[in-house]
């Protein structure tokens, strides 16, 4: 009976929508949209997408109630996953490959579209944010770039080595959370370092984040986020080394997850891809590094 409603609720909704485009629109980099274009892409978007993010491209479908995390808010315009260096806008590009792949461990699904309906529903999704797209003074995002993967032939090397950049060079463990115990620690930080690490259990835990990101239209409830804890949660955007690097190269955009192409090297950027992807593929051991007895003293 719910599913019916729910059904019933959404063919309310459709037969609602009204004012198709009547004329093209220009999007910034000076890219024009035909309103063919853009009433396909309303149509598509009623169909796959409004359940979730909601007719008025808000996050606030009558399927999102309830989602964790919550659909995307596409009237403010700022989006988390794109491949681009600057912390620009993403490309058509990167849309087009959410769109297609999803994010996994969400509600957002791999869509089997074909490639005129992404593009249609792309540029549909951009007029929700009319502040960003149609801005003169905009650009899309330059997209991010890495030298070759030097350890296709070294991969436990790289672990290894990606796992001192992890906990020590890059510490992410201050937004993650560490994963080895504080003698192991300990030791590679003199050895990199020469400084001894003060011993404290909180970089066992994670740490919620502060974000850009509004729920629905509120402009004082803002989002927070619980950074991925390698060994349990499913990792939305990456799933190869490949990706993983690329996602370091970009970091995640409104959240507490920087691009870190300017901080640690390229190298050292594939190296800690290659220690995260092995985080990710022993998550059998998962519970067992949730136990105290061995992250404690």
């Amino acid at each position: 009976m719910k599913i019916v409603l729910q059904i019933i609720l959404c063919l309310v909704l459709i037969s609602c929508v009204g004012g198709d485009f009547k004329k093209s629109k220009t999007f910034i980099n000076g890219d024009v949209v035909s309103a063919d274009t853009l009433n396909l892409g309303k149509q598509v978007y009623t169909e796959y997408c409004m359940a979730c993010h909601g007719n008025q491209g808000d996050g606030n479908g009558p399927a999102a109630r309830g989602s964790v995390p919550p659909p995307r808010n596409f009237k403010q315009g700022l989006y988390k996953f794109g491949l681009v260096a600057d912390g620009g806008l993403p490309t058509d590009k990167d849309f087009h490959r959410i769109i297609k792949y999803g994010l996994k461990g969400t509600a957002m699904l791999p869509w089997d579209m074909s490639d005129k309906q992404i593009y249609a529903v792309t540029q549909y999704i951009k007029t929700f944010a009319p502040q960003v797209w149609e801005n003169k003074e905009n650009v899309v995002g330059t997209p991010g770039k890495i030298g070759k993967d030097p350890y296709v032939a070294a991969p436990e090397f790289a672990r290894k080595k990606g796992k001192a950049v992890y906990h020590i060079t890059a510490q992410c463990q201050a937004c993650h959370r560490a994963y080895i115990s504080h003698d192991e620690l300990n030791k590679l930080s003199k050895s990199l370092t020469g400084e001894e690490v003060e011993e404290d259990g909180e970089i066992y835990n994670l740490k919620i984040q502060e974000s850009e990101y509004y729920f629905h239209d509120s402009e004082d409830r803002l989002a927070k986020f619980l950074p991925p804890d390698f060994t349990w949660h499913e990792i939305r955007s990456a799933r190869t080394v490949d990706e993983i690097a690329m996602r370091l190269v970009s970091g995640v955009t409104g959240s507490g997850m920087p691009a870190w192409k300017e901080t640690i090297t390229d190298d050292e950027i594939w190296a800690v891809s290659y220690y995260v992807k092995s985080l990710i593929d022993t998550k059998a051991h998962g519970k067992y590094l949730h136990k105290k007895k061995y992250i404690g003293k």
